[in-house]
């Protein structure tokens, strides 16, 4: 069976569960790798044979996405030309996680797609929502269709949502607490978390930063490059996690047993969900990283919550679900011959 992962290369959580899901699909049949966007930072560590522009978001420098900036970003033209290009009748089946142009070339040609994504599990009716009626809402729904759709979340809402996947260098990795908080949000320049965060000079501040090139030292915090082994490090060893709302951190932080802190990104509704879902578990939620913040944020590093999570390694039990269909449907004609 010929098979094209399609991979929203925007944010470092797809390319994070990629690197888990991709080993089993190369088992499961030929694969081909499409990424598009390059809003991250991470290497996937395999050879990706179409890398495609997409439809970027642009993180702004106080919380949230940079709608204008992603806006003349945007290149229609090239967009509707990347669907036109993708071979996608050339494979049995395409398999998507939130990726556009693989998504709509899918639909146009008609060919096998499923979609496998986070995304998918806000968007069921069963996850908790934010708001009724946000434009959001539908960008999620249409940025990349398929009528097969899967997705993880915190909890299982649905039979159609799966536990995260946890990257094996996460669920191999001991852990301890040397009494620093673990800090990722790259929705906020890095000047912005520094002036804030020194506020509270009673805890070491480990800050990952994509702004930072080299490591940065200011009292009580060290300002971190992104990089994978430095950042699980530092999250393995932490006495906390402050980060945004998002999927694969909240979810590997919880299942390193860390207490947890989100800022959700404003005007960025997956997330918003994000931090209801992890409010209702006992998830300590504020709204932004601010002067005003500091106090609860005091407060909230004196404490010793941690919410106990169970996310079983069942990944390859997801995939075989998932492809067996598709693998009856090629079965079946050769039968019957």
């Amino acid at each position: 069976m010929r098979i094209l992962y399609a991979i929203q290369g925007t944010g470092n959580g797809h390319l994070t569960r990629a690197k888990e899901i991709i080993p089993i699909l190369q088992q499961k049949g030929e694969l081909d790798i499409l990424v598009s966007g390059n809003e991250n930072n991470l290497e996937l560590g395999f050879e990706v044979k179409y890398k495609l522009k997409g439809l970027n978001f642009t993180f702004g420098k106080k919380g949230g996405i940079d709608y204008w900036t992603s806006f003349k970003k945007m290149n229609l033209a090239r967009f509707y030309k990347e669907i036109k290009n993708v071979p996608v009748k050339e494979y049995d089946l395409v398999i998507n996680d939130f990726e556009p142009v693989s998504a709509w070339a899918a639909k146009i040609n008609n060919v096998n797609i499923v979609s496998l994504s986070h995304q998918n599990a806000v968007l069921d009716t069963a996850s908790p929502k934010y708001g009724k009626y946000k434009f959001e809402k539908y960008i999620l729904k249409y940025y990349a269709p398929s009528n097969t759709r899967f997705g993880f979340h915190f909890n299982n809402y649905s039979s159609a949502i799966f536990p995260p996947i946890i990257r094996k260098k996460i669920r191999n990795k001991k852990t301890s607490n040397k009494g620093h908080i673990t800090v990722y949000l790259p929705s906020y320049n890095i000047d912005k978390i520094v002036k804030v965060l020194s506020k509270i000079p009673i805890i070491k501040w480990h800050i990952f930063s994509k702004e930072a090139k080299s490591l940065i030292f200011k009292k009580n915090i060290t300002v971190y490059p992104i990089n994978e082994f430095d950042f699980i490090e530092s999250m393995a060893s932490s006495a906390g996690v402050l980060c945004g709302a998002g999927f694969e951190t909240p979810s590997e932080a919880l299942f390193l047993k860390k207490k947890l802190m989100v800022i959700p990104m404003r005007n960025q509704y997956e997330q918003q969900c994000n931090a209801m879902a992890l409010k209702e578990m006992g998830v300590t939620v504020t709204k932004k990283l601010n002067r005003k913040r500091i106090l609860k944020i005091a407060k909230w590093i004196e404490s010793d919550t941690v919410i106990a999570v169970n996310y079983p390694d069942t990944t390859e039990e997801i995939l075989e679900a998932i492809l067996l269909p598709y693998e009856n449907q090629m079965i079946l004609p050769t039968i019957l011959s």
